[in-house]
């Protein structure tokens, strides 16, 4: 299979969809591997590393759209990138359709069977390929909240550790999942009085165990979630429902009741984000003020640590991308249930349900697509 990786185009994208490591790879299970000039300088990986794996350099991304049978990317196509693709192609990338009407119509229109990093499962209903992203996203929550909260760049002017003789900013953790639990673990780690919420009682047990006395632990209902928000200075929205928008559970309301300079970092806004009042923004302008309260809401924040990201990415979806090109995706889907569950859009049907309810598409089971 010819196999290609182009440079990412969105805002302060460093990452990349293929690795020289792993071209090599897919080299050694006798593909072509097609990289767009400069892809890799991102993660500092120059387009001589590239030859030298076997992989061919291209020019510019359009013969790589128009040649590849299939393109691994990072973030989910922009629209320029999305004109190009084709039916028959696939398209193996982050996707998060359900809070984006455009990028599923053109992807609808265009035929082009994709498959979604973020909704491949694992055992035990785990989510693998979006794992480390959260891991990364998570850990730099706390990392971008604690800047945030500077005075110089509009916060309230609190270290999350505090001092000796003064106390530590109070941060407050909503969802008890991967980006929650990387998120408290640094929180704690600078000292901060950390609370997390999640409404899974063996969630919270298990937090507990870990943190013990560390970190705090809170069911969340609209009563606690209110007045924990209300006390805090930095609130992150870790909120995941697989494949569908987040819900909005900090309402424009809340924001009246904290502090001027508190801040809200919204680590869901891939999926439309979980604060009432948030809308994407990027690394070259990551924040605004609403009602006093700072926003974060960076919608690809592990580009920012795109080498770490895009080697962990790549740990992940190598695997996944040498079963597509060894068998064809229809043959790797059939094979693999967790694979399967990825696929989101193909020839112009919507496959995910989750996508289908929220953008009113008609839903079209995986198992009915591959026959």
């Amino acid at each position: 299979m010819r196999v290609g990786t182009v440079k990412e185009i969105k805002n302060h994208e460093y990452r990349v969809g293929v690795t020289p490591e792993s071209a090599r790879e897919l080299v050694a299970h006798r593909h072509d591997v097609w990289v767009e000039t400069g892809a890799g300088l991102g993660i500092g990986a120059s387009d001589a590393d590239y030859k030298a794996a076997g992989a061919t350099i291209k020019d510019s991304a359009a013969p790589i759209f128009a040649e590849c049978e299939m393109v691994v990317k990072v973030k989910e196509p922009q629209a320029m990138e999305r004109a190009q693709l084709r039916r028959g192609q696939v398209l193996y990338t982050y996707l998060h359709l359900a809070p984006d009407p455009e990028q599923t119509a053109d992807l609808v229109k265009s035929g082009v069977t994709a498959i979604a990093y973020e909704t491949v499962t694992g055992a035990g209903g785990t989510l693998p390929l979006l794992k480390p992203m959260s891991q990364v996203a998570g850990r730099m929550s706390i990392q971008a909240g604690a800047t945030a909260l500077e005075k110089a760049h509009g916060g309230r002017g609190v270290l999350l550790g505090g001092v000796p003789g003064v106390m530590p900013g109070k941060v407050i953790v909503i969802g008890g999942g991967v980006v929650g639990f990387n998120a408290a673990q640094m929180a704690v780690g600078l000292g901060a009085d950390v609370t997390i919420l999640d409404r899974d009682p063996e969630v919270l047990e298990r937090l507990g165990i870990h943190f013990e006395s560390r970190a705090k632990t809170r069911f969340s209902n609209k009563a606690n979630l209110a007045e924990s928000v209300a006390d805090a200075d930095l609130v992150i929205g870790a909120v995941l429902v697989p494949g569908a928008a987040a819900p909005k559970l900090v309402t424009r309301e809340m924001l009246s009741t904290m502090r001027p300079g508190s801040v809200l970092v919204d680590v869901a806004i891939d999926q439309g984000g979980c604060f009432e009042t948030s809308h994407a923004t990027t690394h070259a302008e990551p924040t605004y003020v609403v009602d006093g309260v700072v926003h974060y809401c960076v919608a690809n924040m592990p580009g920012a640590v795109a080498r770490t990201s895009t080697y962990a990415l790549n740990n992940v979806t190598l695997p996944h991308a040498l079963k597509i090109a060894d068998l064809g995706w229809q043959a790797a889907l059939k094979a693999n249930p967790h694979l399967a569950a990825g696929l989101n859009v193909h020839d112009g049907k919507v496959t995910y349900e989750a996508v289908a309810r929220e953008l009113g598409y008609d839903y079209v089971p995986v198992a009915e697509v591959l026959g």
